[in-house]
């Protein structure tokens, strides 16, 4: 009677025990996705929490659709305009010789986008190495303290890429709320998971500017390339420091500009870093007003940048430095834009804002449209995440 007793004890502990996982499972954050902006000028904000492999799940089941338009797409337009570079073979081959290199979390991620959106996971990984051995051009710009009006810190990112992949008809700004590391902010296209821009809860902007040229080609990828690194400094840095130890002490490839900026008022400022890894000096860094810069002697306080039109810069920099607010900023985003210019973002880093612009078309520039307004605070807590 006794051990019967305690069985039906035990089975009845084992029962709301796995009732309560049951309920816990059930409960469990699903991922949201929310639309900003008018018109043509729209932009998804998807919001997804947990694990990196749940939080691409997320993904995937969210932006199913918009995902095998955009790399579908993306890729017959690469692979048409490079059909030797780009092959099915040599994006194989490129993957296999970076992924060592890559954060173990993206990767994770990655495999939970392909599967909650059913793509094949080889699609993700072909259209996400296609930037690693690509040449592209870009603008960066970092400003702070006594540089803008409020004392805020403010970035741009240009980003000037083809416009003929039709990436600009699928934008999207993923907030990440991971279980373990920093929350963050990817401002990209559906179903590209790497970054080329974006901002973390611990009020740290990262932005860049392509530099390698052509004649490098085929480049040495056996390194980390800055977008998949962002992601990982976007899990784990908390300051500029930490941004700047992390470059310092990773194998990097190619050549860019790295411009990152840091909100905090303890530790304040920005930086411009010059990746040269073919070079024997393998990378060169700066911040304000140093002599050493390679635009000087047109440096200045509280400012870094390189852009696609550095005499318009200095020319907008001499008359606002001082008096930057994220509308000037983005006056000076247009200013130095591309042709092609793919998409642009203004970011206060201080109080965790972006104002952001995705091209309209094939001819429409990013530049020409609205920056549309998005704050990571306002849709966490429209998500039911705010803290």
């Amino acid at each position: 009677m006794f051990k019967k007793f305690t069985l039906s004890l035990f089975m009845v502990s084992l029962l709301a025990f796995t009732a309560c996982n049951e309920t816990k499972k059930e409960n469990k954050f699903q991922g949201k996705v929310f639309t900003t902006g008018q018109g043509t000028d729209q932009i998804k904000v998807a919001v997804v929490k947990g694990t990196p492999y749940e939080m691409g799940y997320q993904l995937g089941t969210l932006l199913k659709e918009d995902i095998k338009s955009s790399l579908t797409y993306f890729m017959a337009a690469a692979q048409h305009e490079a059909p030797q570079l780009l092959s099915d073979a040599q994006l194989d081959k490129a993957w296999e010789a970076n992924a060592p290199y890559i954060d173990q979390r993206v990767k994770d991620e990655m495999k939970g986008i392909a599967k909650g959106s059913g793509i094949d996971l080889k699609l993700f990984q072909r259209s996400h190495i296609i930037p690693v051995i690509s040449p592209y051009s870009c603008s960066g710009v970092a400003v702070w303290g006594k540089g803008t009006a409020n004392g805020h810190t403010l970035q741009i990112r240009n980003l000037d890429f083809s416009m003929d992949a039709k990436l600009q008809d699928h934008p999207v700004v993923v907030i990440y709320v991971p279980d373990e590391g920093a929350t963050h902010a990817n401002v990209s296209f559906a179903g590209y998971i790497a970054s080329h821009t974006g901002m973390n809860a611990n009020h740290l902007v990262f932005g860049e500017k392509g530099e390698s040229p052509r004649s490098e080609m085929p480049y040495n990828i056996k390194g980390a390339h800055f977008s998949f690194l962002f992601r990982q400094m976007m899990y784990d840095d908390k300051t500029l420091d930490d941004i700047l130890n992390t470059i310092k002490t990773t194998p990097l490839i190619k050549r860019y500009y790295l411009f990152f900026s840091d909100g905090n008022k303890a530790t304040q400022g920005g930086a411009k870093v010059l990746v040269t890894t073919p070079d024997e000096v393998k990378y060169h860094l700066w911040k304000d007003n140093d002599p050493n810069d390679n635009i000087a002697p047109n440096v200045f306080p509280n400012i870094v940048y390189s852009t696609m039109d550095n005499a318009k810069a200095i020319e907008i920099i001499k008359k606002d430095l001082g008096s930057f607010t994220p509308e000037k900023m983005i006056e000076l985003s247009k200013a130095v834009a591309d042709d092609h210019n793919l998409m642009d973002v203004v970011y206060d880093a201080t109080t965790l804002e972006m104002w952001v612009a995705y091209a309209n078309g094939e001819k429409g520039r990013a530049a020409d449209q609205k920056y549309v307004h998005i704050s990571m605070n306002d849709f966490l807590q429209k998500a039911g995440l705010a803290k």
